[in-house]
Parts: structure tokens; C-alpha cells; sequence
């Protein structure tokens, strides 16, 4: 009887392995960590701001470009330019490129995203 059991508990088992979810295959836009997201991923156009504090002002250039790509998505501005004015148009040393000018090229490139 024992066995029997045993016998009836593996033939169950076998199928259940055989259905299991299968990790995705490196290739596949499931299995790469850095495809591009779908949805409300605002910090993807915002990944080459800075997050370091500066002195004396509120919020990172990241935390500002996320807020400038929200009010793009949401439609409350339509240019790149009106929704990053928040940003800060010095040079930064050793970086290229100025926090205003990196935020409004994500977010032309949200826009073409957008329309896509």
C-alpha cells in the first residue's frame, strides 16, 4: 500500500515540474533588466541627472527632471523646455552637459516615445 502511494504521489509531481514557469531566456525583453519600460517610468529618461543634493536648493536634478517628465505625460505641458525651466543651466565639472539640457532631451525623448 505504501508504495502505491508513494507511486500515486510521483505520478502527480511529474506533471507539475513539467508546467512550471521556465526563466526567461537571456535575450528576451522579460529577461533584460534594462529594456525599456512601458508605463510610468519617468526616471528611465531621467537616468544621466545627478542624484546628489546640492546646497541651498530643494530636491536633486533628478527629483526635477521626474517631476518636469510627469508634467510632460500628463499632459499639464507640452514642451520640453516650459516643463524642465526648473533646472539648473550651470555646467557641472566633469560632466557633459547641464542638468536643464539632459532633462529636456529625455523629455523629447519621452515625447517621441509617447507618440510612438
Amino acid at each position: 500500500m505504501k508504495k502505491l502511494l508513494a507511486f500515486a504521489a510521483l505520478a502527480l509531481a511529474v506533471p507539475a515540474l513539467a508546467f512550471a514557469a521556465k526563466p526567461p531566456t537571456p535575450g528576451s525583453p522579460a529577461g533584460n533588466q534594462y529594456h525599456k519600460p512601458t508605463g510610468h517610468a519617468y526616471g528611465y529618461y531621467c537616468q544621466t541627472e545627478s542624484k546628489t543634493h546640492v546646497a541651498g536648493t530643494p530636491g536633486t536634478p533628478f527629483s526635477k527632471c521626474v517631476t518636469a517628465m510627469a508634467k510632460l505625460a500628463g499632459g499639464s505641458t507640452s514642451s520640453p523646455k516650459a516643463a524642465c525651466a526648473a533646472e539648473s543651466k550651470k555646467h557641472v565639472a566633469g560632466k557633459p552637459g547641464t542638468p536643464y539640457s539632459l532633462c529636456v532631451s529625455g523629455g523629447a525623448q519621452l515625447l517621441h516615445d509617447k507618440s510612438s
